[in-house]
């Protein structure tokens, strides 16, 4: 007997609802976007929006080339309907979040049966992988996506039970076309390698009817009619149009159709690409992550092991094993031979919470084991949190948590890592963490607790509410080094100062540094003083780029100028910044997350009861407008506008 292919109304709805509460709750702000790519990406959907140009993404006004178009596409949709907002920005990716949840939900359902399917859901839903590589607005989880429900069409259309077959390879054809649009040629490469060990491990690449259900010409006609249009349109408006050169090196610019296909495609895999503006993490991590990111889950794989895996499969749940594990493989083993990112292996997420809801459906040996292991390392993460906030029941909290940090200035070897982080952290801080370690606790307790109680067949709803309430926990701390990683206090603050003194603007270092204030400040132009780096670096040679770099010298020349100027410093940059200009020729505007806004004019006094005045935002600590100078004590000296203090 096959299995339901319509899963349980009631499971669907709990898992929409498990991840609706994940992800769809981690849309709004605080925390607000942060600075790096993350800010970066909204602020070049907006500037797509703002200008008409939907073929060519461009920062600053340099030419951004990396990335195919569609996810800034759905967030600049999602800014016309909604407006420019960061939760406006997030929204397309707690969307498709959400919905690759209930994909697998379906795909599990489909396969295994609505029991096994909706443990997939639930894995999915509480993945701490999916939710730390959703925080930031990149395109994986939209990826995953299509080249989850890619993989259900092939099935779906090779089904001798599918009454539709030529329906599902229309839908593959449009998955296929939109990976491409997301990130590029792996959304290719991904499915159709998978899809094509399949069919040669089961010999149906040598029937007819295996060409008739997914017939070649019509598909790639499609897929091409799909993808050609921007990506003809994006080497047209890029030249020049042909280049194959398998050599990359700095201040040599090929145009579009050379850095999309051969820099960032060929040369990046080889680790040969410039800029390098990318890191590896160990090859060892990349594999043995995933045990964390599916966490407390993961505990049950070896139930998978109890799947039937052949090579001729002969119904649902040994074709959908058989291609997880393929696909899994492929995807794995493809990144293992390349440099490699944590999120690059996010699109085989859905592949294994479909074999772990199968798996969890099996009671036995190992699935006992888990359970109490699970209920065992819940206990003692529990004491741990507890015994947190009790050491830090009386610390005083002065200003924001980057106080209490220990910031490594090491970025590339410490940051590679998405806990990187964590390392930051102290005894003292967590003392601006007592909410979320709370909640946590609460979180462990009920987990510790539940799966000592509940019957074997209802372990997932003690570890779901468990994950479901840590992952909340973890949205609110996030709040807390909201100014850490982001700069929205200096966006707020720039944009008062503006107001009332307008100037031109100066980041120091790349883009990244400060994007977030690029994004809230709505800044179409900066000087980016020794910030000729990394994304921007290629773009900045192209024909007609914009000249918004500057050198230590004409950084100087312009701060010593008559012309107001505000310049937005990190503070392991302030002493080059010092010895440059003199401390003296530093005043402050506003500080936050060890990060400060400096002006090179002291601020002009003003009339409290003036309009200009009134329009200022406050902050705490600070009575007043006048002048402010850089010195040895302006660590302390943080600054909030009303929204972040609240």
């Amino acid at each position: 007997m096959l299995p339901s292919e319509r899963p349980v109304w009631r499971g669907e709805l709990v898992v929409l609802a498990v991840a609706s509460i994940v992800f769809l709750s981690a849309c709004v702000s605080p925390p607000h976007l942060m600075d790096d790519v993350d800010a970066a990406q909204a602020q070049i959907a907006r500037t797509m929006l703002a200008t008409g140009d939907w073929v060519t993404p461009r920062l600053n006004g340099v030419a951004y080339l990396e990335k195919p178009p569609l996810k800034y596409w759905l967030i600049a949709l999602s800014f016309r309907v909604f407006g420019v907002s960061d939760w406006a920005a997030r929204l397309p990716i707690g969307l498709g979040a959400v919905a690759l949840c209930w994909l697998a939900c379906r795909m599990g359902g489909w396969a295994f049966g609505a029991r096994a399917g909706f443990h997939a859901g639930l894995v999915l839903a509480t993945s701490i992988g999916l939710f730390l590589f959703t925080r930031i607005l990149i395109a994986d989880v939209l990826l995953t996506l299509s080249l989850a429900l890619a993989m259900w069409s092939f099935l779906r259309a090779l089904d001798p039970a599918e009454r539709h077959p030529r329906r599902w390879a229309m839908l593959l054809a449009l998955c296929l076309a939109a990976g491409f649009l997301l990130k590029g040629f792996i959304g290719l490469v991904f499915p159709l390698a998978a899809m094509g060990l399949y069919a040669v491990c089961t010999g149906q690449w040598r029937q007819r009817d295996f060409w008739q259900r997914l017939p070649p010409v019509t598909l790639s006609l499609l897929v091409l009619g799909l993808t050609s249009p921007w990506f003809i349109a994006a080497t047209v408006a890029n030249p020049p149009w042909f280049d194959v050169a398998l050599t990359s090196e700095p201040g040599k610019y090929r145009g579009f159709f050379w850095f999309f296909v051969f820099n960032e495609h060929v040369l990046r895999f080889l680790g040969r690409r410039y800029p390098r503006d990318y890191n590896t993490v160990p090859r060892l991590w990349f594999w043995c992550s995933h045990l964390i990111w599916f966490f407390p889950w993961s505990l049950f794989l070896p139930g998978v092991a109890r799947l039937r895996l052949t090579r001729r499969p002969d119904d649902r749940a040994s074709r959908m094993t058989l291609l997880a594990v393929l696909w899994i493989g492929f995807v794995m083993l493809f990144f293992s031979l390349s440099t490699t990112q944590e999120y690059y292996s996010l699109p085989i997420y859905p592949a294994v919470a479909v074999l772990l809801g199968a798996a969890l459906t099996h009671d036995g040996r190992f699935q006992s084991v888990a359970r109490w292991l699970t209920g065992g390392m819940a206990a003692l993460a529990a004491l741990a949190a507890g015994a947190l906030i009790i050491l830090n029941w009386q610390t005083p909290t002065p200003g924001d948590i980057a106080q209490a940090l220990a910031k490594s200035t090491d970025v590339y070897a410490v940051y590679t890592l998405s806990l990187g982080h964590m390392g930051d952290l102290t005894l003292q801080s967590f003392a601006y963490l007592r909410l979320p370690l709370a909640l946590a606790t609460a979180a462990f307790l009920t987990g510790a607790v539940g799966v000592a109680l509940v019957r074997a067949g209802w372990v997932w709803l003690p570890v779901t509410v468990m994950l479901t309430l840590l992952l909340v926990a973890a949205r609110i701390a996030m709040v807390a080094f909201d100014p850490y990683l982001g700069s929205y206090p200096l966006a707020q603050a720039l944009i008062a100062a503006q107001q009332h003194q307008p100037g031109q603007v100066v980041v120091d270092n790349q883009y990244y540094a400060f994007s977030s204030v690029f994004f809230y400040a709505d800044l179409r132009h900066a000087w980016l003083l020794n910030g000729r780096v990394t994304n921007l670096e290629y773009g900045s040679y192209a024909p007609g780029a914009p000249q918004v770099f500057l050198d230590d010298e004409g950084f100087v020349a312009l701060w010593r100028g008559a012309e107001r100027v505000y310049l937005l410093v990190e503070d392991v940059h302030l002493p080059r910044i010092e010895t440059l200009v003199g401390a003296t020729a530093l005043h402050t505007i506003a500080a936050s997350g060890g990060k400060f806004l400096l002006c090179n004019q002291p601020k002009v006094q003003q009339n409290s009861a003036s309009p200009a005045y009134k329009n200022q935002p406050k902050v705490l600590g600070y009575n007043g407008p006048g002048p402010s100078r850089v010195g040895s004590s302006m660590k302390t000296n943080l600054f909030f506008s009303d929204a972040q203090a609240a």
